[in-house]
């Protein structure tokens, strides 16, 4: 299978997917960590790859999702964004909103 293939499945097949380096419970850059933090923070089950030993998604998911840089957050199918972004819509309160929507445990579901 390609990898782009292979991307495309984790991303599709996962409703909330984070791309990071190393795992949840042993993240190995502060940037993961924080991402990782905000998400724990919401309550909410969530998929990982770790890019450290997947290095042909590190090397691929870039330019699949136009991004350059990890960790990357995906809710739905679609990019949230990276470390600041995720920061930024936690501390706005709209984060634990948009992945309890994706897990299916909203008020509004």
């Amino acid at each position: 299978m390609d990898i782009m293939d292979t991307i495309r499945e984790q991303i599709e097949g996962n409703r909330v997917l984070l791309y990071m380096k190393g795992s949840p419970n042993q993240p190995q850059c502060g940037f993961s960590a924080r991402t990782v933090q905000a998400l724990m923070a919401c309550g909410e089950r969530f998929a990982y790859v770790d890019i450290l030993s997947n290095p042909e998604i590190r090397a691929n998911l870039p330019t699949y999702a136009n991004w350059p840089t990890f960790p990357q957050l995906w809710v739905d199918g679609e990019l949230v964004g990276g470390c600041d972004i995720v920061c930024d819509l936690e501390s706005a309160g709209e984060l634990k909103e948009l992945v309890a929507g994706a897990a299916g445990t909203s008020d509004d579901a």
